[in-house]
């Protein structure tokens, strides 16, 4: 435990993190089956990860992981709890804690509305694309990240641009259902789109939350092997053995 409170803070001291959650089931005595739980990643980008586990997944799970006095970035998905989060944290303390988006969950929308919308899909991609290759060039120089913010200011934020104003015209245009994929997937991106875009004013951030979603991935082979928790206890156990 004094090994993992030391990894909790050192990524927590670069006030920018991005979080996640992913279920876990564990046994609960008495009810003959079992419950879900949940992991809760933490990681640094180019730095530590640590887990936190928590039977529930709304906000006052975030509570508890994040303390009262810290202040910075979160890059996540755009669950609820996360700005119920913010909201509550603003009520009662003056640390200012600013949520960043995923470009990658966005884009996941786009791709399942490929079938329905080939031509205005294959154009949004396009440009994801496109961003996402600026994003590799950087990764391969090792690009600081004051430098990371030039580049995206001069590179990216044009395609941004252009990928805002299409979409926007796609929105407008009573073409697309609401429910339908291609206008869940549109509205996701324009009603998050000032959370999405925040990489491009802070070279700290990454275009999406891929960097923690891949540290979930020894959890998810795990539940295949091991099923589920033995108790709820045992859940903060693993956690700490999964920081390690």
């Amino acid at each position: 435990r004094p090994l993992y409170e030391e990894i909790k803070t050192t990524v927590l001291d670069g006030h920018c993190v991005q979080i996640d959650e992913t279920p876990i089931e564990y046994l609960s005595p008495g009810n003959g089956s079992t419950l879900q739980g949940y992991f809760w990643p933490v990681h640094r980008p180019g730095g530590d990860t640590f887990f936190t586990w928590h039977t529930g997944r709304g906000a006052s799970c975030l509570d508890t992981i994040i303390p009262d006095d810290w202040w910075g970035l979160i890059q996540c998905d755009c669950y609820g709890a996360y700005p119920a989060f913010v909201r509550r944290r603003a009520a009662r303390t003056d640390a200012v804690i600013v949520l960043a988006g995923c470009m990658a969950h966005a884009r996941r929308g786009f791709v399942d509305a490929l079938p329905q919308a080939a031509g205005a899909c294959a154009f949004i991609l396009r440009q994801m694309q496109h961003l996402y290759a600026i994003e590799e060039r950087l990764r391969q120089q090792h690009a600081s990240a004051t430098l990371r913010q030039i580049v995206r200011r001069v590179e990216s934020r044009p395609i941004m641009k252009r990928l805002h104003r299409w979409c926007q015209q796609l929105q407008e245009r009573p073409v697309y259902l609401p429910q339908s994929n291609m206008g869940k997937a549109l509205s996701y991106l324009l009603g998050h789109w000032e959370q999405i875009s925040r990489y491009l004013e802070d070279g700290r951030l990454e275009i999406d939350n891929n960097l923690v979603e891949n540290v979930i991935r020894p959890t998810a082979i795990g539940k295949k092997n091991w099923l589920f928790m033995g108790s709820e206890t045992s859940g903060e156990t693993s956690a700490i053995l999964y920081t390690l």
